[in-house]
């Protein structure tokens, strides 16, 4: 739950892949591979049946289902595929650069848990109130009402504190949220999370901030320019955890912090310019500026957000704070203290390799994965991601009223379940699969007399790979609009 995921800029993807091509829809109207047009259907509909049986197999591991069951097909085989472990990936690659600057045996790294968590993991570890809206099964895997598919790497947090195995770690993963379909935003993305602990008990006459500072001064320095105008807490805005840490360990722990990550950016972004200079000689180099901001987490108090000047933008790259005492005492470590923080390893990966499009990263095409042999072995060696399509897009519009039982729909009884967006971006995900690069609403309506409500979706179908023709991206849609009737019980219009 640290930080979103990224946003490219549209002028740069503009850039990139070129504009729509003009024609009936932007599509092919030349028949082509009608096979595969056959195979996309008759993939897709069995992702939608999610509810059928009592137990489901998640990576070889089989487990008990109920009502709460929303994971289907289309994510369940994309679990074992672990991006963050395939050697020579763009996810890869970053997180063996962020995790060199928090070497061992101070931080140890863990790149293997499973993605099968439970609620008090994922949730109740953290401080998440019960009403909080990440619980929604709009918004979450759920494979039955106690377990689910982790939605952020801190579900591992409390039982890494609780091991105490070293003074620092970094977990990396894949994490899993419903969420709306665009070139940024995948049901599966790749985050690491990050802590440094210190010991009170073992601290010299007891004087933890000092023991703090003393590490503080054995980090490397680095010449960034950095923006921190607010103070290391604010008792209103950014409030300190006056209970547990004194004024003195707060700002020890927040010095410790900064500098850690300021060191991790700067690696980053070295290596982005450097990548630039390969793909253009011409590239103007400009001065790299970071800024903290100050925001709010539920497991950390004071928080931040780390912002990076890149490419003429402030981009967001992270989260993090000093972490609540109360999961520490919940882990049966109450003598810690420490920070943590948080990534999106897709959204480094796409600022590093200027890779414009989320599903590339899922991509088998050996023309996508070509781009980067080597580069695990041999860092200097990284450079930008080469565009090798552009390929039409194909827009289609859905309208449908939302049906009456629908509190949407104007159905105003308690307890009536509301139209959710993700519940529309789940259904073109299982359906359409990775050929759908983005769906929007272009309009909505709510009628003057009935109040009845009437949505619609514009539809982006591009593959990656090859060009879709009208036939076949006809059926696609046709089978959205059924799959939405059967599944929302809207009235297609």
């Amino acid at each position: 739950m640290w930080a979103g995921r990224v946003i490219v800029p549209c002028s740069r993807v503009r850039g990139i892949l070129g504009s729509p091509a003009r024609g009936v829809n932007g599509c092919s109207s030349t028949p082509f591979l009608q096979p595969n047009r056959r195979r996309f259907l008759l993939d897709a509909t069995p992702a939608l049946q999610y509810r059928s049986n009592a137990t489901t197999t998640i990576n070889g591991s089989e487990y008990p289902t109920d009502s709460w069951f929303n994971v289907p097909r289309n994510v369940i085989e994309k679990v074992p595929r672990r991006l963050h472990l395939q050697k020579d990936h763009p996810i890869y690659i970053t997180r063996q650069i962020v995790e060199s600057v928090f070497p061992a045996p101070t931080y140890k790294h863990h790149n293997d848990f499973s993605p099968v968590v439970s609620t008090l993991q994922n949730f109740d570890s953290l401080g998440f109130p019960k009403d909080h809206p990440g619980r929604s099964k709009s918004d979450t895997y759920y494979v039955n009402s106690e377990t689910l598919l982790r939605t952020h790497t801190s579900a591992h947090q409390a039982d890494v504190f609780r091991q105490n195995v070293s003074d620092g770690y970094l977990i990396s993963a894949d994490v899993y949220r419903r969420d709306e379909i665009d070139r940024s935003h995948y049901p599966i993305f790749h985050q690491m999370e990050g802590a440094r602990s210190w010991d009170r008990a073992k601290a010299s006459d007891g004087d933890v901030a000092a023991a703090i500072w003393s590490d503080v001064h054995k980090l490397p320095s680095h010449n960034v320019e950095v923006q921190d105008p607010n103070p290391p807490s604010h008792d209103q805005r950014n409030p300190r955890q006056a209970d547990h840490h004194s004024v003195a360990e707060a700002e020890a722990i927040a010095a410790h912090l900064k500098r850690s990550l300021e060191l991790a950016v700067v690696e980053i972004f070295t290596r982005a310019k450097a990548a630039a200079v390969k793909a253009d000689p011409n590239f103007v180099d400009e001065p790299l500026q970071v800024r903290w901001v100050e925001a709010y987490f539920p497991f950390t108090s004071p928080s931040w957000e780390l912002e990076v000047y890149y490419g003429g933008d402030w981009l967001e790259v992270l989260g993090c704070g000093v972490v609540k005492q109360d999961i520490y005492i919940n882990a049966g470590v109450p003598n810690q203290l420490g920070w943590a923080f948080g990534l999106g390893l897709d959204r480094i990966a796409m600022l590093l390799f200027q890779i414009p499009d989320i599903r590339l990263f899922w991509s088998q095409d050996d023309r996508f994965l070509n781009q980067f042999k080597g580069v695990s072995d041999n860092l200097s060696s990284l450079k930008r991601f080469v565009p090798f399509s552009k390929y039409p897009v194909c827009l289609k519009d859905t309208s449908f009223w939302l049906g009456s039982s629908s509190a949407a729909g104007g159905n105003t009884k308690a307890n009536v379940h509301d139209f959710h967006e993700n519940d529309v971006m789940e259904i073109v995900r299982s359906v359409a699969g990775d050929v759908v690069e983005d769906v929007r609403l272009v309009d909505e309506f709510t009628h003057p007399k009935t109040g009845r409500r009437s949505m619609c979706y514009r539809i982006n179908y591009r593959s990656l790979e090859r060009t879709l023709t009208n036939v076949e991206t006809n059926d696609l849609h046709n089978e959205v609009n059924r799959v939405l009737v059967e599944k929302l019980g809207v009235e297609i219009r």
